[in-house]
């Protein structure tokens, strides 16, 4: 029986990865897969895509249909149990969204998290106040003990990104600096933890500056790029939209490399990240 669903862990993504590409090797489709499962191709295609839990009869079944040798097999099969552990954020799955339940995983081993937002101080720069507020304005609907739970994820997401050393390079626009969330205290609150953040060898902060001309994000809502040092991993980009919570998932990697580039260029004509001091309220 699968478990319940709090969003893939690094090992699970790493096996589930593998599985594919014992399948492709071994020069079978995901139909053929299936039938040697007896089920449909669609159980295949998610256990290949890390949307349902590992079970060891049908992975020991897929293995010994791919010609995996008893080595291999006792490997993968050792790793199982890690791999269907649930992860960190699994307290506070039903205050995620959706993406956050399968993205989770990467953000919590990626090397560096790479973000744009056009409005508003990025998410794992901000202070819990400031998050709150955020919440307060554009989630009304929620209850307010919801948005203290979704407060406290957020605060335990940048605990465990700065305990991994995760890089954070932040490019925004002025206008996030300029939008007012909750009053002069919490603005200024939020003020101080950016200045202490430019000052962390594993942030780089930039800002596009009100009176600087359009560049190639101008248009673009809220962009984060994830990249782990893992083979398995692609890298990942969250395009997240309107209404609050919905987003879009990319890890095809023509696209992904596309946003790489516009970040890559509207970086290039925003301030020096030594400099962006000079562009604060």
């Amino acid at each position: 029986m699968a478990r319940e669903r709090s969003g893939p862990t690094v090992a699970h993504l790493v096996l589930a990865t593998r599985l594919k590409e014992l399948r492709e090797r071994a020069g079978l489709s995901p139909g053929q897969a299936a039938d040697a499962l007896g089920a449909h191709p669609a159980t295949v295609r998610r256990i290949e895509q890390a949307r349902t839990s590992l079970d060891e009869g049908q992975v020991h079944t897929l293995l010994r249909a791919y010609g995996a040798g008893p080595a291999e097999i006792r490997e993968i099969l050792g790793k199982l149990a890690t791999a269907n552990l649930p992860g960190w954020w699994h307290p506070w799955r039903a205050v995620m969204d959706s993406w956050q339940l399968d993205l989770m995983s990467v953000e919590s081993a990626a090397s560096v998290v790479r973000t744009w937002d056009p409005a508003l101080v990025p998410a794992l720069l901000r202070t819990p106040d400031y998050a709150r507020a955020v919440l307060d304005a554009l989630w009304p609907f929620l209850s307010p003990a919801d948005r203290d739970r979704r407060t406290e994820f957020l605060m335990e997401r940048q605990e465990r990104v700065r305990a991994q050393q995760t890089h954070i390079w932040a490019l925004m626009s002025a206008a996030a600096l300029h939008t007012r969330v909750g009053g002069e205290e919490i603005m200024a609150g939020q003020m101080r933890k950016l200045r202490s953040a430019a000052g962390r060898r594993e942030a780089t902060l930039q800002v596009h500056a009100l009176h600087g001309p359009p560049h190639v994000l101008t248009e673009c809502p809220s962009l984060t790029l994830f990249r782990v040092d893992v083979p398995e991993i692609p890298d990942h980009v969250v395009r997240q939209g309107s209404p609050a919570g919905s987003a879009d998932v990319v890890q095809e990697p023509a696209a992904v490399a596309a946003y790489r580039t516009l970040l890559d260029y509207s970086c290039l004509t925003a301030s020096h990240p030594h400099k962006w001091k000079e562009v604060l309220p």
